[in-house]
C-alpha cells in the first residue's frame, strides 16, 4: 500500500507546521505547511498529503505531544482515517542531534517526525485516545493529586513556623487535630499564654472544643513550653506573633477547604468514574491497592490490549532501569528510566509499599533486595512496584481477580500470606541499619580506595 507520512510539529500558541514525507520514495513531497487548529485549516493539509497520490493513499500523522494541541488536531485526524501516532519529546530532540546537530527549527522538527517511522518503526505505538469518562478520570485523579500536594505544603508550612515560633508543638499535642488548630487560631502568643495561666486556657478550650468532655492534659506542658520560648527570645517583639497568628488561620483555613474539597472531588467524580470503567474491580484484590489507586491505573492504562506484552507494558510505566551493555560486559544497578505518568510510578511506589507486608512473592522480592543484593529501602521498594505492576498487566489482561499465592504458587488466605510476610521475609533491623546512605557511601569510598591501592602497587 503506497503510504504518506504527515510530521507535524505542534505550537501552543503559534500556527503549527507540517511537512508530508512519501514513504516509498522517501522524500518529501510539500513544502513547509503552516496550519491552526480548524478543520478547513487540517483538510488542507491533507489535501496536499494526497496531492498526486492513489485513491488508496495510506496516511499516517506523527506528532509531539504539545500541551493538549496533539489532542484536538489528532482526534480529528483520526476521525478523517488518518492513523495517528504521539511521539516522547525527548525522542524527537535525540533523533534531531543526529539529523542536524548545530541546527534547530520547526521544519526540521516536522521532517524529524515524518522520518521516525522510516527509522525507528519498533519504538511507535498509534496514539491512545481516551473516551470522555477515562479524559474526565485522568483529569480528576491529577486534580486530586494537586490538591494532596497542596494539602502537604500547607501542613509542612505549619510544622515550620511550630519549629521556630513554639520549638514545635508535635510532642504537646498532634499538630494536625482540633487543639493544635485553636492553639494557633487563639493562643499562639507565648506572653499572653503565660499571662493568661493554665485555668483560663483550659476554660476557654472546653468552651470552643467539640469533644465532651474534653481533654486538657496538653495545657500544662504548653505552659512550660511558653516558658521556654520567653526564656529563649527575651522580649515579645522579637518575633512577630501576632502576624504568625493569623497567617497560620489562613493557612489552617487552606488546610480545611482543600480537604474537603479533596473528599468531595474523589467521592463525587473520581470513584464513580472508576466504577463505571472498572465494574468488576478486581484491581482492588491486590494487596496494597484500594480504590483510588484503582482508578489511578484505569485512567491512565486505559486498553489494556494496546501492549502487546508485559516488556511493553513495563517499559511504557517507567518503571524499569536503564540498560547499558557492550561485549560481555553488563552495567548494574542503573536509575529507573523518566517513562510513563508520574502518577503511575508514584502510586505504585506507594502501594508496594502495603503490598510487600501482605503478598508473600513480593515480599520475597523485597527480602532479597535488602539481605541478599544489600539495597537500599527505596531500591528495595521499586523493585517491588516492578512486580506489583506486572500483576496489574495480568490481572487487566486476563479479566480476572488476583489469587494470593506463597512463593511456590500455593493458593493461601490473607491471613496466611500475612503470616509468612512476618515469619520468612522479615527484615533484620541491622540489615535496614547496613542498607542506609551512610553505610553504603562509606563501602563504596572503601572499594575504590582499594581498588586504588592495587593499581598502585601493580604499577
Amino acid at each position: 500500500m503506497h503510504t504518506r507520512i504527515i510530521g507535524i510539529d505542534l505550537a501552543r500558541t503559534a500556527p503549527h507546521k507540517a511537512v508530508v514525507l512519501d514513504q516509498t520514495s522517501n522524500h518529501f513531497v510539500s513544502k513547509l505547511l503552516k496550519f491552526r487548529t480548524d478543520p478547513a485549516a487540517i483538510d488542507r493539509v491533507l489535501a496536499a498529503a494526497r496531492a498526486d497520490a492513489p485513491d488508496d493513499v495510506h496516511l499516517m500523522a506523527v506528532l509531539e505531544a504539545t500541551g493538549m494541541a496533539w489532542y484536538s488536531v489528532g482526534m480529528y485526524l483520526q476521525r478523517q482515517g488518518v492513523d495517528v501516532y504521539r511521539v516522547n519529546g525527548q525522542q524527537v530532540a535525540d533523533l534531531r542531534r543526529v539529523y542536524q546537530r548545530h541546527a534547530k527549527s520547526d521544519r526540521i522538527d516536522a521532517r524529524v517526525l515524518a522520518r521516525l517511522p522510516l527509522s525507528c518503526p519498533e519504538n511507535l505505538h498509534r496514539c491512545p485516545f481516551p473516551s470522555a469518562p477515562q479524559m474526565a478520570l485522568q483529569r480528576a485523579c491529577r486534580e486530586a493529586d494537586r490538591l494532596t500536594d497542596d494539602i502537604a505544603a500547607s501542613k509542612n508550612r505549619l510544622l515550620a513556623t511550630d519549629q521556630f515560633a513554639w520549638l514545635g508543638l508535635s510532642d504537646i499535642t498532634p499538630p494536625y487535630e482540633d487543639a493544635a488548630f485553636w492553639l494557633r487560631a487563639h493562643w499562639y502568643h507565648p506572653w499572653r499564654v503565660v499571662e493568661a495561666g493554665e485555668a483560663a486556657i483550659a476554660t476557654a478550650w472546653r468552651a470552643a472544643s467539640p469533644q465532651q468532655p474534653a481533654d486538657t492534659s496538653w495545657i500544662p506542658f504548653l505552659i512550660r513550653r511558653a516558658q521556654q520560648v520567653i526564656a529563649l527570645y527575651g522580649a515579645a517583639d522579637c518575633v512577630p506573633y501576632a502576624h504568625l497568628q493569623a497567617s497560620l488561620y489562613r493557612e489552617q483555613q487552606r488546610i480545611r477547604t482543600t480537604e474537603a474539597d479533596l473528599h468531595s472531588l474523589r467521592l463525587e467524580t473520581v470513584r464513580p468514574l472508576y466504577r463505571q470503567l472498572h465494574p468488576q474491580r478486581y484491581l482492588e484484590t491486590l494487596q496494597g491497592v484500594g480504590q483510588d489507586s484503582a482508578a489511578i491505573y484505569i485512567a491512565f492504562i486505559g486498553d489494556i490490549s494496546r501492549f502487546p506484552s508485559l516488556r511493553d507494558f513495563r517499559g511504557w510505566s517507567g518503571m524499569t532501569p536503564f540498560s547499558r551493555q557492550s561485549g560481555e560486559a553488563q552495567a548494574r544497578g542503573l536509575r529507573i528510566t523518566k517513562a510513563g505518568p508520574n502518577l503511575i510510578k508514584a502510586t505504585a511506589f506507594l502501594n508496594a509499599g502495603v503490598a510487600r507486608q501482605w503478598d508473600p512473592q513480593i515480599a520475597a522480592v523485597y527480602y532479597k533486595q535488602m539481605v541478599v543484593h544489600g539495597k537500599h529501602y527505596l531500591q528495595a521498594l521499586c523493585a517491588c512496584a516492578t512486580h506489583l505492576l506486572d500483576r496489574i498487566y495480568a490481572v487487566l489482561r486476563e479479566d480476572r481477580p488476583y489469587q494470593l499465592c506463597d512463593v511456590d504458587g500455593t493458593p493461601i488466605t490473607k491471613h496466611e500470606a500475612r503470616r509468612i510476610c512476618q515469619e520468612q521475609y522479615h527484615v533484620p533491623d541491622e540489615v535496614r541499619r547496613r542498607n542506609n546512605y551512610r553505610q553504603r557511601k562509606a563501602r563504596k569510598e572503601r572499594q575504590v580506595e582499594r581498588h586504588y591501592n592495587r593499581r598502585k602497587q601493580n604499577s
